[in-house]
């Protein structure tokens, strides 16, 4: 049974009346990879035969223009290994039995990492997280494209650009897209107070600022805690583990922080001079990000695809979770991105490594534009003749024209997981079926199916015989039951274990493999004893809207709890000059931006900075019951059962046990 832990702003508000609680969790102990099966061997080997995996034109593109790598690490305060600049030296030579061919081939595309001349006057730092840092040279300085996901690995990769380049200010900054991995490391090139000083542009699509913040305060914890999986951030960097992200390679877990735009782009097509260099701008909301813009730099002959284009399948719906995506927009976008880019010489991205050349410009987006759209109008087709998720997610097949083409390949999204996405988007996740409107929560249902096959043991043992077979998704579905209905039977674990692992050693995209081997170590040692920690996000917290806060708090009101409760608590925050009036109500938390309650039960008087740290758990006793900013008035026992009606969610929660 889950428990709900509460807001960390309620052990302080407890100090006042001399209450304190706590809790820990550590994982246990667990066994280790196994090799590849006989079954794995065979589906890999058909992938090396299929696929003319020794074509150079990637390998020579990746490598084009090559400067300089840097080494060793990128090491947080703390002595937390952000970045191992060494960590994929094992990607070389012929992809070992653990990895599908193809996969091994991009991974090895992505480990090209350092600082790279893409023509004059462009750059690009690649490895140094998981997208790309461009630079534009402008008439002052350097215009900064995407300052990845932290605050240190981007000011790690602006120093490295300096050494080799010159020590040159940034002039303007472009965030093309509202995902943190593109906006998250801007305080490590730039702050506040230059931006206002020196009047910098901060570039951004319409909308950004509130979908950058409204997507990590409102469901961040969740995703946070799914992208574990999805990037696989507590793998072994190896052949039996972490090869790629299919995007690039590993994640920065770092310190993320954020710049409000000061320069939105808002028109379709909107033209904007930064430090002397003409840029065209293309507004492209609704795919790839609810925020996002692609551009073009004519002096340059160069087109900037954003995430819209990758060197990858890319995901209608990641698998750590995110609003739908539109596949027939994207589609679409691709289509007018035929136009803008004929006269562009060459392709950069967000991610992975650029094209040059008219013809393959012209085909890298005509792939993408195709892939989405027959996705999407095959899902339809099949949606229209009755058919469920799960069976269109094993009937479309991409024609050989675009399943041969390598920088459409499902290394980051897959097809299977994108049909679903199309049908989500237009059906809702119930499959019409009636006995799936109202199914039996995971455990129950697994306990049922334990007594109807005669217990735990026979399961297990025909999900042994399937195993052996290598029919390893009808073992997997056994044995999840198992695992659900007998939380304690170990052995159904570890053999749930191997066969997650022989999932994860097949599979193409990166994203599965990381999800299915995380899985298996999940199932020996348990859940995380760390999530992802608030801390790092308190950069990035102090500059969102008070309502995104309220919202979440709203959002994590235990309602069972809260039933029959009509509490009323006016929060002032002094230096922002505002007041908001929280009340529940029907079990419902509702705010408003309003003169303080005269009947409220209780007002709580503080600025943001301190806040935002309690909220996040990380403002100390001086930050708090010392701090001259912080007052409470009425009634303290009131404001503590107040704000202990909200959840906190640990980050940590199980997800293959429970």
């Amino acid at each position: 049974m889950k428990t709900h832990p509460r807001l960390p702003l309620v052990a302080w508000l407890a100090v006042l009346l001399s209450l304190a609680s706590g809790c820990s969790k550590t994982s246990g102990e667990g066994g280790s990879a196994g090799d590849a099966s006989p079954e794995t061997l065979s589906v890999n080997a058909e992938y090396a035969k299929a696929l003319k995996l020794d074509d150079p034109q990637d390998f020579e593109d990746a490598k084009r223009g090559f400067i300089a790598k840097p080494a060793g690490k990128i090491v947080l305060a703390d002595g937390t290994v952000l970045k191992n600049f060494e960590a994929y030296n094992f990607l070389a030579g012929k992809a070992p039995d653990t990895v599908n061919p193809s996969l091994w081939r991009h991974a090895q595309l992505n480990a090209n990492f350092g600082l790279f001349q893409v023509t004059d006057g462009v750059y690009q730092l690649r490895g140094f997280d998981i997208a790309n840092m461009t630079l534009i040279e402008g008439k002052t300085g350097w215009i900064v494209v995407d300052p990845l996901t932290a605050r240190e690995t981007s000011s790690a990769a602006l120093a490295f650009a300096r050494q080799h380049l010159g020590n040159k200010p940034v002039s303007a900054v472009v965030l093309t897209h509202a995902h943190a991995d593109h906006f998250g490391g801007v305080l490590g090139i730039v702050t506040p107070q230059e931006v206002a000083e020196r009047k910098l542009p901060i570039v951004a699509a319409a909308g950004f600022l509130e979908e950058a913040t409204s997507e990590n305060v409102l469901v961040g914890t969740g995703m946070a805690r799914r992208s574990m999986y999805q990037f696989g951030r507590d793998l072994p960097r190896s052949a039996k583990g972490n090869v790629d992200t299919g995007l690039g390679k590993d994640v920065a877990y770092g310190t993320i922080g954020i710049l409000p735009p000061n320069r939105l782009i808002e028109q379709p097509t909107q033209a904007l001079q930064l430090d002397g260099v003409d840029f065209v701008f293309h507004n492209v909301p609704g795919a790839e990000c609810p925020a996002e813009l692609t551009f073009s730099v004519p002096s340059r002959k160069l087109y900037d695809g954003a995430e819209n284009l990758a060197q990858t399948m890319h995901n209608l719906l990641p698998v750590r979770g995110a609003k739908v995506r539109d596949a027939l927009r994207w589609s679409n976008y691709m289509d007018q991105a035929l136009e803008q880019v004929q006269d562009a010489d060459i392709y950069i991205g967000s991610h992975n490594w650029p094209v040059w050349g008219r013809a393959n410009i012209q085909k890298l987006i005509t792939m993408h534009r195709d892939v989405y759209k027959y996705t999407h109008d095959q899902t339809v087709r099949l949606i229209n003749a009755g058919f469920t998720p799960r069976e269109i997610a094993d009937t479309v097949k991409l024609p050989r024209s675009l399943s041969e083409y390598f920088g459409a390949r499902g290394y980051y999204g897959d097809l299977r997981h994108n049909v679903k996405a199309v049908y989500q988007f237009y059906m809702g996740a119930y499959d019409g079926n009636p006995a799936n409107l109202n199914p039996l929560p995971p455990q129950q249902s697994a306990k049922r199916y334990l007594e109807l096959l005669g217990g735990a043991d026979k399961a297990v043992a025909a999900a042994q015989i399937a195993y052996e077979k290598g029919d390893y998704r009808w073992a997997a579905e056994l044995l999840n039951h198992v695992v659900f209905g007998d939380p304690s039977n170990q052995f159904a674990k570890e053999l749930l274990a191997k066969t997650y692992e022989q999932m994860g050693y097949m599979a193409e995209a990166s994203t599965w493999r990381n999800s299915y081997l995380t899985g298996a170590q999940e199932l020996r040692n348990g859940p995380p004893a760390k999530g992802t920690s608030k801390a790092m996000l308190i950069e990035m917290l102090l500059q969102t809207p008070i309502e995104r806060f309220l919202e979440a708090m709203a959002a994590g009101l235990n309602g069972p709890d809260a039933e029959g409760k009509d509490f009323k608590v006016n929060l002032v925050l002094t230096d922002l000059r505002e007041t908001y009036v929280l009340w529940i109500e029907n079990a419902v938390l509702h705010f408003k931006r309003a003169e303080a309650a005269s009947d409220a039960n209780a007002t709580l008087t503080l600025t943001k900075d301190i806040f935002v740290k309690m909220v996040a758990g990380t403002a100390g006793v001086k930050d708090t019951l010392l701090s001259d900013d912080l007052q409470v008035t009425g009634s303290k026992i009131d404001l503590v059962r107040f704000f202990g009606l909200i959840d906190k969610a640990p980050g940590t929660f199980a997800i293959v046990t429970k």
